[in-house]
């Protein structure tokens, strides 16, 4: 099998034209397969020898990176784990006939910016639901955030970042927004945080609802 980026398919574009022809290239984390038309003599020794060739997404590419220094302690730029991407629950390679096979995936570069890894660590947690963004409605009377963050605390949720809004609100003006960005343990925690907080009348709406 092979794999590259949806926002860089020339491989993929070209099994179709029969030919390597050019296409438009979105900014990727896969930089290092970021090719607008692949090679001429790489087209024809694949086509040969590759039976498939499946796409990933962007988050796949930074869970995979993420998996891999957590559980391998290997940093790997994002061209070089695609072939992992493509194997996670719910991507393309995620079936049943590889269930239970030896499968090996080449993790090839270790060529990442520091600050880049940053930003898809933090992409990578979100993908895992390790990190949720949501904005909730808070009294703006002496205590009122204090109340949101002892909450969360209390149940488990680590804050990352806070951002109060006033100026520009159209509601009761005893309440404001305040939008929070929070480190949890998984989806579980994350649904259980999510009741809590409308349990206690905050109203979240969490980023993607």
């Amino acid at each position: 099998y092979g794999v590259e980026p949806y926002f860089a398919a020339s491989y993929t574009a070209a099994l179709k034209a029969q030919m390597p022809v050019s296409i438009k290239v979105t900014p990727t984390l896969a930089d290092g397969l970021a090719v607008p038309m692949v090679g001429s003599h790489a087209f024809e020794v694949a086509r040969h020898y590759v039976d498939e060739c499946v796409l990933c997404t962007e988050k796949e590419v930074s869970l995979a990176i993420l998996r891999l220094i957590e559980n391998e302690k290997m940093v790997v730029e994002g061209g070089g784990a695609t072939g992992l991407a493509a194997l996670l629950p719910g991507a393309q390679l995620d079936r049943h006939d590889l269930k239970g096979k030896n499968i090996v995936v080449p993790l090839c570069g270790g060529n990442i910016d520091t600050t880049v890894l940053g930003r898809v660590l933090e992409r990578g947690l979100a993908a895992d639901d390790r990190m949720k963004n949501f904005t909730a409605t808070v009294s703006d009377r002496p205590g009122g955030i204090g109340r949101l963050t002892t909450l969360l605390g209390e149940h488990g949720a680590s804050i990352k970042d806070m951002y109060h809004e006033r100026a520009f609100l159209q509601s009761n003006i005893d309440f404001v927004k305040v939008k929070c960005v929070v480190e949890l343990q998984g989806l579980e925690h994350a649904k259980h945080v999510h009741a809590i907080l409308e349990e206690n009348g905050y109203d979240p709406v969490w980023d993607g609802d």
